[in-house]
């Protein structure tokens, strides 16, 4: 029985909803060796999208390998995580020993470890160091793999922004780049989850990643078919939901999909078979939901400086722009002019706010619920 919402993973199949256009367009880039940057802020299902298109391409077609390298803090980690991915990812169990690996793992001892699970053959573990490989080899691999399998591989590298914050990070995108940009059968799909931080690696015309490839911004999934999902899922599960309140659930959570499938699924579960869902459900369940974020958010807090809060406070008041001028500053309490800068600076570090244009909004809307509730005065 397919679990009606999920949420804090990749979902698919049943689960997975709307992206016609966006599917179509990354699956004919997959297909056509296009390199993609994909871009959005948080829960707005990235990985999603990026799985279900995977998933879509027939292996004989070609051969997808994801690598999440959330976590990694040097360049040599970063290397270790996608070497590793790519071994697992082309080969099979009788595959172990690769052919076209071969001269790539003869100066390592790789720790090879199989699973009892059947959807997952084996993992790697490599121990790459600049004594036994230059960042060249490493980054030349999957392109070596490809033309001796002959076929087209694309690479999905989730949290990709983490490049962004390795010592020489520069440097080492340049690196990548000048490796990557002359591979005939190996294409990239690149996406992570901190908005600016993507921003500053591919919208910069100074770094090496500017122009890399189709550049996607990944935008909200529209009401009109979370609705239809929402109220088919719970007809699926002997309840009712009217498309008004269907549609409530996407305005209390701004259409944040990991959000919409979070509060559905609170909303699910206080009813039962043969219920048809009110409106105190649905509060009861947005109530449930700010409960259960509520010490992620506290610790989102402590460490803000009370005019870092008061910014805060500005945008909730419904204040997205010209924090500088005199009036604003002076009712919020935001220092100097010249503070500013440093303010906006500190919550997009944070991924607290999210910069488009002159407009400063926050990242998370449930976020922005609980701080209204909690830390408004």
């Amino acid at each position: 029985m397919e679990r009606k919402f999920v949420f804090g993973v990749a979902v698919s199949g049943y689960n997975f909803t709307g992206r016609k256009a966006e599917t179509e367009r990354l699956l004919t880039d997959f297909r056509n060796g296009v390199n993609v940057i994909l871009m959005s802020p948080r829960r707005l299902g990235k990985t999603s999208l990026v799985r279900h298109v995977c998933g879509l391409v027939s292996p004989t077609e070609l051969i997808t390998v994801y690598v999440d390298i959330f976590g990694c803090k040097t360049e040599y980690e970063f290397y270790n995580k996608l070497a590793a991915a790519v071994l697992q990812q082309t080969a099979s169990r009788k595959e172990l020993w690769l052919e076209e690996a071969k001269d790539f793992i003869y100066r390592l001892s790789p720790k090879i470890s199989f699973s009892p699970d059947p959807n997952i053959q084996f993992s790697v573990s490599l121990g790459i160091s600049p004594k036994t490989h230059t960042p060249e080899e490493i980054l030349s691999l999957v392109e070596q793999i490809a033309e001796r399998k002959g076929k087209r591989i694309v690479v999905c590298i989730d949290e990709f922004q983490q490049i962004g914050e390795i010592a020489d990070s520069k440097q080492v995108q340049a690196r990548l780049r000048s490796v990557w940009q002359h591979q005939q059968r190996t294409s990239y799909c690149l996406f992570g989850s901190k908005h600016h931080l993507m921003g500053s690696i591919f919208l910069n015309r100074s770094m090496p990643f500017y122009q890399f490839g189709d550049l996607i911004v990944l935008d909200k999934i529209s009401t009109a078919d979370w609705t239809d999902y929402i109220v088919t899922h719970f007809a699926d599960g002997n309840r009712s939901i009217s498309p008004t309140l269907a549609a409530e659930i996407c305005t209390l959570v701004d259409n944040y999909s990991a959000y919409v499938q979070q509060l559905s699924w609170l909303v699910f579960t206080l009813t039962k078979e043969g219920d048809t869902v009110t409106r105190a459900h649905l509060q009861a369940a947005m109530n449930e939901l700010l409960a259960t974020n509520d010490i992620l958010f506290m610790q989102m807090v402590e460490p803000l400086s009370e005019y870092q809060m008061n910014f805060i406070r500005a945008i909730i008041d419904g204040i997205n722009d010209n924090f500088g001028r005199s009036q604003v500053r002076e009712k919020y309490r935001l220092g100097s002019y010249s503070n500013i800068n440093r303010l906006k600076k500190a919550l997009l570090e944070r991924d607290i706010i999210t910069v488009k244009g002159d407009e400063i909004t926050l990242t998370d809307p449930v976020f922005g619920k609980w701080f209204e509730r909690k830390m408004m005065v």
